[in-house]
């Protein structure tokens, strides 16, 4: 059974603060007790703070670093009940922001995204022999609605995106579900702290026209 937790439990099935161990520790007794032992565990909560780095305060830092870094680290919580049982799954979700790529006004974002990966490579190769695989992916542009935010307030112009994305465009929030669903499943079953790229070639492609206009794009052969 798949079951969502979030810090409104309007929204989800349990109630789910990552910015608290005490909150995370309850939900872990309460999905054991309601559901039985958990076996798969996705990280995906996290916030973003926008603004030139010399200007961040300590407050909008330590805000995103808490739910993006420390909120994936909390819940290592589920870990412990998985290396219990022997065998479980965690897929960790970071960013290609930080990780593969640097953008400019994102600096606590791309840190917390960046040491997702490290913790994913840590958790991964101290638990792998114990049954439980780590592993992270790592998307580019999605629509989702924190995006959408940023769209609407003119901080990320939507043709720029698909301009560089030799796939075309922005990723759905299906997009990165499948493999997040690979990960977790037995064709995946030797696959251990690793984090994997779903960005459509974003933060790849390299050449100075946008890649839509290089021969053999799929606009190209309509």
């Amino acid at each position: 059974m798949t079951v969502a937790a979030d810090i409104g439990p309007e929204h989800a099935g349990f109630a789910l603060d990552v910015r608290s161990t005490a909150s995370v520790d309850a939900a872990v007794v309460s999905v054991a007790e309601r559901l039985g032992e958990p076996t798969v565990l996705v990280n995906s909560a996290g916030i973003n703070r926008i603004a030139p780095a010399e200007t961040f305060n300590d407050e909008d830092w330590a805000a995103v670093l808490d739910v993006n870094l420390g909120g994936a680290f909390r819940c290592r919580a589920f870990g412990a009940r998985m290396l219990s049982a022997g065998h479980g799954c965690i897929v960790n979700v970071g960013s290609i922001i930080g990780a593969e790529v640097g953008m400019p006004g994102r600096a606590p974002y791309a840190a917390s995204k960046a040491a997702i990966v490290g913790l994913t490579r840590v958790l991964g190769v101290e638990w792998a022999g114990r049954g439980v695989r780590v592993n992270a992916v790592l998307p580019g542009p999605v629509r989702t609605p924190m995006v959408e935010r940023v769209i609407a307030e003119g901080l990320v112009d939507p043709q720029e995106v698909f301009d560089r994305t030799p796939a075309g465009g922005f990723a759905e929030p299906e997009d990165g579900a499948r493999v997040v669903v690979l990960l977790c499943g037995p064709d995946a079953g030797f696959v251990m702290a690793q984090s994997l790229v779903v960005d459509g070639g974003f933060s790849i492609y390299g050449a100075a026209p946008p890649a839509t206009e290089l021969p053999g794009h799929p606009s190209d052969d309509a």
